[in-house]
């Protein structure tokens, strides 16, 4: 169901023999340039020339990503609630149309587009399960026939469970590892398919995978699928001017993690950054605005912590 609301070298000097110089070639910056390794020159009768080069000189190479004339398009799953919520909106303030993807109420999509149109963007709100390949073509056709393209995708749906090893129950492991990994790779290749250059794909680990938090090992398991996926894209898309990475929050103050925690779990938890405080979902929102922005563009095939310093 949708919702729709409205660079040369220089000449020898007189009088002196001239020798190739020799170059590296040395890429790095918006631009490669290439170090000389120059042969001292002499004059007719044997001294020394002095005279000043350039240690690098320009050459032309691929330039950073910029703000295309066009008008720009996201793609947000889990974007009905929470950081996928936030996240839809924070791109709208940027100037993005969005197509809010979501799987549970449409009473909380709707109000999200609300969201989005008051952020002054344009949106509609897609249902679509990310493991189910039908499902998400769908939700790409529609941003493409409704904003023209996609130049960006952020994957925030996901499922946690949480129980210790020896106690969870395998049918929970598959409809984790259904919705968190199956439903990362559908909506990866389908963005590895369909967006636009200058574009981002922008998934969804954990930090939780750097603290071995007893009862997290099934979900942790998961995020660490989600990594791998990431960095692998990244180097997959070379030549596409397509940037992959994954944002890895720590506690954050979503349904998703407060559900079943008690108060005392919660303010342990909370306690722990040097920050002293849970993430909001506008925190998380703003690190996936720069990595979808052109300021992000250098930024790619990395996990990204934004967790206050908890680890």
């Amino acid at each position: 169901m949708r919702t729709t609301v409205a660079g040369a070298g220089r000449g020898a000097q007189a009088g002196e023999h001239t020798r190739r110089d020799t170059a590296t070639a040395v890429p790095y910056g918006p631009h490669r340039r290439t170090a000389s390794r120059t042969r001292t020159p002499t004059t007719t009768a044997g001294a020394p020339v002095t005279r000043s080069e350039p240690r690098f000189r320009a050459q032309p190479g691929p330039a950073p990503r910029r703000q295309p004339d066009r008008p720009r398009a996201a793609v947000v799953t889990g974007g009905s609630r929470g950081i996928g919520r936030a996240t839809a909106t924070r791109l709208a303030a940027d100037g993005l149309a969005v197509v809010v993807g979501y799987a549970g109420s449409q009473d909380r999509a709707e109000t999200a587009v609300e969201e989005v149109a008051a952020a002054g963007g344009r949106a509609v709100a897609v249902r679509a399960d990310v493991a189910d390949e039908q499902q998400v073509t769908m939700l790409f056709d529609t941003a493409e026939a409704e904003f023209g393209g996609v130049d960006v995708v952020v994957h925030a749906a996901g499922r946690m469970r949480l129980a210790p090893v020896a106690e969870l129950d395998l049918a929970e492991l598959d409809a984790l590892h259904r919705t968190n990994i199956r439903g990362t790779f559908v909506v990866a290749q389908q963005a590895a398919r369909r967006l636009r250059r200058g574009g981002a794909l922008i998934t969804f680990s954990t930090s939780v995978t750097g603290l071995a938090l007893p009862g997290y090992g099934a979900y942790s398991a998961s995020k660490g699928a989600v990594e791998a996926l990431t960095m692998i894209l990244a180097r997959e898309l070379r030549g596409r001017d397509v940037t992959v990475n994954a944002v890895a929050p720590g506690p954050t103050a979503t349904d998703l993690f407060l559900r079943g925690k008690d108060e005392e779990t919660v303010a342990r938890l909370a306690a722990q950054p040097p920050l002293e405080r849970l993430g909001t979902p506008d925190d998380i929102a703003e690190v996936v605005a720069f990595l979808a922005s052109p300021a992000g563009h250098w930024t790619n095939g990395q996990v990204v912590r934004a967790n206050g310093g908890i680890v």
